[in-house]
């Protein structure tokens, strides 16, 4: 197919995806974690580890943060290692939805 037949001009096909938000997917935040609950229907908790200085003594410490992910399939489950993207809020807590399940 040539350039003429194409109904995208170049400016289009070169633009970042975007969600129905209008929001540049690229931009999101994702992080990787494991799913440490899956008790809640559509609502996983997802444990994400990372390695900090400490603020005084500058000793590389491990720091967790819990997150509260959608899955709406129900795919992810105890153990499963995943990512996560950020999203809008869907409940007091829930502020993240699930991207794939990277390991069983």
């Amino acid at each position: 197919m040539s350039d003429q037949e194409s109904n995208e001009t170049p400016a289009e096909a070169q633009a970042p995806a975007t969600d129905a938000g209008g929001i540049d997917r690229a931009l999101r935040k994702s992080r990787v974690g494991v799913v440490v609950s899956d008790k809640m229907e559509k609502t996983i908790v997802v444990e994400v580890t990372r390695r900090v200085p400490h603020p005084k003594f500058k000793k590389i410490i491990k720091s967790s943060t819990k997150f509260y992910a959608h899955d709406e399939k129900g795919e992810a489950k105890l153990g499963d290692k995943v990512r996560i993207i950020e999203g809008r809020p869907m409940s007091k807590l829930k502020r993240w939805r699930l991207d794939e399940v990277l390991a069983h």
